[in-house]
């Protein structure tokens, strides 16, 4: 059974920085594309941040330049640096993990992951 495990989250002040993680157990790690989503209330979960097993990145227009998205396929982690963060960054945010041929699915769409963890806040304040 594969679990996925969050954990980083906080507050933080406006500019600050945050490091989430996420932990994949269950199964091999490297076949897995990885996404991180987030959700605000009252709003839709949106996917910001994705990489599949060869490491290829994508990101959603309104984090690409301030959070990174990186794995350790040796540790089964993913993880996401997320710098000069705004109130609007204030969400839910939830690591998720799709089983694709070789690991190469790209997508930032939430219909497309299988597996999702339980969720860590992130709360800005100005």
């Amino acid at each position: 059974q594969v679990q996925l495990v969050e954990s980083g989250g906080g507050s933080v002040q406006a500019g600050g920085s945050l490091r989430l993680s996420c932990a994949l157990s269950g199964d091999t790690y490297s076949r897995y594309s990885m996404g991180w989503f987030r959700q605000a209330p009252g709003k839709e979960r949106e996917g910001i941040a994705t990489i599949n097993g060869l490491g290829v990145i994508v990101y959603r227009d309104v984090v690409r330049g301030r959070f990174t998205i990186s794995r350790d396929n040796a540790k089964n982690a993913l993880h996401l640096q997320m710098n000069s963060l705004k109130p609007e960054d204030t969400a839910m945010y939830y690591c998720a993990a799709a089983r694709t041929p070789e690991g190469l699915l790209v997508s930032l769409a939430a219909d497309e992951y299988t597996y999702w963890g339980q969720g860590t806040q992130v709360t800005v304040s100005s």
